[in-house]
Order: C-alpha cells, then structure tokens, then sequence
C-alpha cells in the first residue's frame, strides 16, 4: 500500500540516445561554460566519465576560438592581478 501516492515510473528518467549532433552540442556549450559537466553529460545520454574523455578530445582536436590579449608589465601573467610591490 502506498501511502504517499507517489508512481515510481516518474522517478526515473527517460534515457537520452547519444548522438554526433547532441555530443557537439554540449561540447561546445562546456567549451563557452554555459553548461555543467553533469548537465553536459545528461544531455547527451553519458555518464560523466564519457562526457570528460570526450571532452578531452574536443579541446585536443579544435582550436582556441578566442584570442589571449597582452599582459601588461604590472600585473602577472597567470592572475591578471597587480603585483604587490614593497
């Protein structure tokens, strides 16, 4: 008897068929951050450990599509910050 009417069949989730075009697309949504590895990994029907050596390859076969700018004598190189001189 259940008391609290709850149907176990919306508990679970429908499994996603991983494709070539919902791979592109959380790998590029991962690239730009505007996705989460888990919800990248749910997106495509992964489980997490997939969806990072997948990714992996992505950034190891596609190139940067942005630009490092310069880095002024004031500021490290790694933080951006100014340096603290004494």
């Amino acid at each position: 008897m259940n008391l609290y009417k709850i149907n176990e069949k919306n508990l679970v989730e429908p499994r996603v068929k991983t494709t070539p075009q919902n791979v592109q697309e959380a790998n590029e949504a991962l690239f730009h951050a505007k996705m989460t590895l888990p919800a990248a990994a749910k997106h495509c029907g992964m489980t997490q450990k997939e969806m990072k050596l997948t990714f992996w390859e992505f950034l190891k076969y596609n190139e940067p599509d942005y630009e490092v700018t310069e880095v002024f004598e004031n500021t490290s190189p790694i933080s951006g910050r100014e340096i603290e001189s004494n």
